[in-house]
């Protein structure tokens, strides 16, 4: 080079080498390049640049190549020898030159296979360069300035007599052919820093994991605390436990009262079977129902009772009748029977509170509550045997208690717990037949109760006599009547007489084709309400009725008369 500075010579470093007082070991073959000392001014002219050989690599791109370091001055080393080799004493400092041809070796820390280069593995000769012959140095025994001995005719690096040489440089040979594993160069395996950043990694991904797993549980029993409050078994604030007492009128007060004296009754027989209910009427074991209820049984069904307490009795038809749709069967051998009190259906107003109790579906002791809306509400219900003679007539009680199928025979009963009515019917919705008794239609909120008066005469009657006993005034109408009234007709049955003679309506005066407006007042739209409000009285019951003959109306009065029942 032109500009006076020696080219610097790159190298790894080595662990031992021959001292500086010794002389360096030759190569014996031909061809041998001589040793010199690189870096070592010789009495060469100082402008002469020292040639580097042609496969050596360059400097790296922008750095200026740098100025051989000045020669130490002879006398005592610096330091004591370092037996150990460990740097900066023990290796080549960064004025050491390097082996006449070095190829780039890998990085410090880069893990080689550890596979020997085979002795016979030289490159093809090359020329030697030819260096001006270095000054020899005064011998120094500072390690930093030892240099490297050349190479023999083998590549093989050659020690100093005596001196024991590096087993890594032993190992490695620059001029080994291209391609072929190096000697591992470094710390010992396991100990190189990318097995420790692996551990490190491992380690990190374990710390990285339980910190996962820590955050997790922490939310989990976080999110729980919040929920519950705490770690400690929760407890809901709850009221105290009380007596069960209610108020006597309340719908409770009135259920507890009255459920003791109500049953289920299932009946069965030959052709059909059917659930009801009834309740009890006397410590005899006198039960008051509907008789739609029982009429499945016939002559010859079983009627079971049960109670509300859940013991189960076999009962007998004492009496029915279908004109009021009413019947009384009895239970034997049961002691300890609560009469259920009967009111009077007179006193009852509209919107008066009332309960039903009763097992619609078959679910007992069913209690529901309502008011009563409407009175006096004329209905006929039954005629499913075509003749006439399962219709029932009855000047009913309306409520809006739910009442279903099942309620039938049950009791209505006041805020006093008195028995006001029995649920017998109710409208069925989209029906197109008007009041059901007994359909499998819900509740739309219009059911009919047979009035207590009513049912309490007609009772007494099955219970005493077996029949029950029918209020009439001894005529025949004309049910296809379409005017205002309940019209007489122009002949009775077997085209008898439609006015029966000696009858009461006979004794008032009444003819074939007048038309009855009125009983006791109140008005009659049809031969249906005539006959319903009829019955709501007893026979011998004197009553006054407005009628119409020949657009001329009339008042007369009759005394009821008496016929059987059904």
């Amino acid at each position: 080079m032109d500009d006076g500075r020696q080219a610097k010579w790159w190298s790894r470093p080595a662990t031992g080498r021959p001292g500086r007082d010794e002389p360096e070991s030759r190569g014996g073959g031909e061809g041998d390049a001589p040793s010199v000392r690189p870096d070592t001014p010789g009495p060469a002219d100082p402008g002469t640049a020292t040639a580097a050989p042609p496969d050596s690599p360059a400097p790296p791109a922008g750095q200026e190549p740098q100025q051989s370091a000045p020669s130490r001055p002879a006398g005592p080393p610096l330091h004591e020898p370092d037996v150990y080799s460990t740097p900066p004493y023990g290796g080549p400092g960064p004025w050491a030159p390097a082996p006449p041809v070095q190829r780039p070796t890998p990085a410090h820390g880069t893990p080689v296979p550890p596979q020997a280069v085979p002795p016979q593995a030289a490159l093809p000769p090359q020329p030697s360069p030819v260096l001006p012959q270095a000054t020899p140095v005064p011998p120094q025994s500072s390690p930093e300035q030892a240099p490297y001995a050349t190479t023999g005719g083998a590549g093989v690096p050659l020690a100093r007599p005596g001196e024991q040489r590096s087993s890594q440089w032993l190992q490695y040979d620059p001029w080994g052919a291209p391609g072929q594993p190096l000697t591992q160069v470094g710390p010992p395996a396991g100990t190189e820093p990318g097995s420790r950043k692996s551990r490190r990694g491992g380690a990190f991904a374990g710390m990285l994991l339980l910190a996962l797993v820590a955050s997790g549980i922490g939310g989990g029993v976080g999110a729980y605390v919040e929920r519950t409050g705490g770690l400690t078994t929760v407890e809901l604030p709850q009221a105290s436990h009380d007596n069960g007492d209610r108020a006597p009128e309340s719908v409770a007060g009135i259920a507890a009262s009255a459920l003791p004296s109500v049953v289920t009754l299932h009946v069965s027989g030959t052709a059909e079977s059917g659930t009801g209910t009834g309740f009890v009427l006397d410590n005899r074991g006198h039960i008051l129902t509907n008789n739609h209820v029982v009429a499945p049984a016939g002559s010859s069904g079983d009627i079971t009772v049960t109670f509300s307490s859940g013991e189960t009795a076999a009962a007998e038809l004492v009496g029915k009748d279908s004109g009021y749709d009413l019947a009384v069967v009895r239970v034997k051998g049961v002691s300890g029977l609560k009469p259920l009190p009967l009111g009077n259906s007179d006193n009852v107003r509209v919107g008066d509170p009332v309960v039903a109790i009763g097992a619609p579906f078959d679910l007992s002791n069913t209690v529901t509550s309502g008011i009563i809306s409407a009175k006096q509400r004329p209905i006929t219900a039954g005629g499913e045997k075509g003749d006439g003679s399962d219709i029932s007539y009855v000047d009913a009680l309306q409520t809006d208690a739910p009442i279903n199928p099942g309620n039938s025979g049950g009791p209505l009963v006041d805020t006093q717990a008195h028995v006001i009515g029995i649920n017998s019917a109710i409208r069925a919705a989209d029906s197109g037949k008007g009041t059901e008794r007994g359909g499998q239609s819900g509740s739309i909120g219009l059911g009919f109760a047979i009035p207590i008066n009513q049912g309490k005469r007609v009772a007494e009657e099955l219970i005493n006599t077996g029949k029950a006993t029918h209020p009439v005034i001894g005529v025949t109408l004309d049910m296809k009547f379409t005017g205002d009234g309940a019209k007489v007709g122009e002949k009775g049955p077997e085209d008898g007489p439609a006015v029966t003679k000696g009858g009461p309506a006979a004794k008032a005066g009444i003819r074939s084709g007048d038309v009855i407006t009125e009983v006791q007042g109140q008005r009659v739209h049809s031969g249906e309400e005539l006959i319903v409000k009829i019955r709501a009285h007893r026979p011998g019951d004197r009553l006054e009725l407005r009628l119409t003959r020949r657009g001329e109306e009339r008042s007369v009065t009759l005394t009821l008369g008496s016929a059987s029942g059904t």
